[in-house]
């Protein structure tokens, strides 16, 4: 006589048995949610570490009806939503105003205003699709978080959920507590929003051989200081950003008047190639007068293939270096290493 099937567990029981050991291997992934979302990773963390522990507290809570995976992203979709009704949007320098001259004086504004790059290895999954691990790749990139920043937060939920996680109207309906009509609409007003700005932000690129080239032709000239050969890298309308700063600056021969003026100081300096918003970035050290080379700047670039339309200089080093796990300074003798 056959054996019997085990009982089924009611949902509270398959919900107390979920362990924190089952909660943890999601946080990648939510990371980049999050992030996608807020435009910054420390409210990410921040957003995350809030859904592991209401999922925790409320396990008993899950049903089985969707995968842990699921329910944790809904959880942290809600934490999202709740913070973004707390704080403004987060921006870009070149949204601020019209772009400055090199003597323009430097106006700082908190961390908390600017759109922050995120780690790749903080917010996309080591174990993921290679497919897949294209989509949440070109999600995390920096053109395309800054324009979800400029979506109401429950649009920019239902955006993400439909179009990077694939979920259905039906599922995403049932994870924001909306109607099916409610989510169409939004996603519909989302794209709509989304197509408009696609003018405003520079096209990201995939890493092929000639993007590969054209990062290492930036970092030899960088290393050797050569004005010519990096502002020969440039689009005729690059942009170079420097947040805190709200200053901003657009042309080759604008940017080239800042480095041999104000920004002077970064002759001499090092790189040290890192991976952020899905894209090659540099960890740039200028030389430090009591030897060796201290922190200065994230570079993130932005190109379009065949020139570099955006060098974004991330100045916060006290906050970024230390979460993209670089070193605070650079003994004499370092050079730069090779690109990845």
């Amino acid at each position: 006589m056959p054996a019997s099937e085990p009982p089924s567990l009611s949902p509270v029981t398959r919900g107390a048995l979920l362990s924190a050991a089952e909660l943890e291997p999601h946080r990648t992934a939510l990371n980049g949610h999050c992030y996608r979302m807020t435009g910054s990773a420390a409210d990410a963390e921040d957003a995350v570490q809030e859904a592991l522990v209401r999922a925790w507290r409320h396990r008993e809570r899950f049903d089985g009806r969707s995968s842990v995976r699921t329910w944790l992203y809904q959880i942290a979709t809600h934490v999202c939503l709740d913070l973004l009704a707390q704080r403004k949007r987060r921006a870009r320098p070149m949204e601020e105003g019209p772009a400055g001259t090199v003597d323009d004086p430097l106006h700082a504004e908190p961390r908390t205003h600017w759109l922050e790059p995120v780690p790749d290895a903080w917010a996309l999954p080591s174990n993921t699709d290679p497919v897949e691990l294209a989509v949440l790749r070109q999600s995390i990139r920096l053109a395309f978080v800054s324009a979800l920043q400029h979506l109401p937060p429950r649009q920019r939920a239902v955006l993400l959920l439909a179009e990077v996680l694939g979920w259905s109207a039906a599922e995403i309906a049932e994870g924001l507590d909306t109607s099916v009509a409610s989510v169409n609409s939004a996603l519909q007003r989302a794209r709509a929003t989304l197509e408009a700005r696609r003018g405003h932000e520079p096209r990201a690129e995939a890493l092929d051989e000639k993007h590969s080239e054209l990062l290492e032709r930036y970092l030899q000239a960088f290393l050797a200081y050569d004005l010519d050969a990096l502002t020969g890298l440039l689009h005729q309308d690059a942009v170079l950003s420097m947040p805190p700063f709200s200053l901003w600056l657009q042309g080759p021969q604008a940017i080239r008047a800042w480095l041999t003026g104000r920004g002077a100081g970064c002759e001499g300096s090092r790189l040290v190639p890192t991976a952020a918003c899905g894209a090659p970035a540099f960890a740039q050290y200028r030389p430090d007068p009591r030897g060796g080379h201290t922190p200065f700047a994230l570079i993130l670039l932005e190109t379009d293939g065949e020139r570099i339309v955006g060098w974004n200089s991330f100045l916060d080093v006290e906050t970024l270096f230390p979460r993209f796990g670089l070193p605070a300074h650079l003994p004499p003798g370092v050079r730069n290493g090779p690109m990845i």
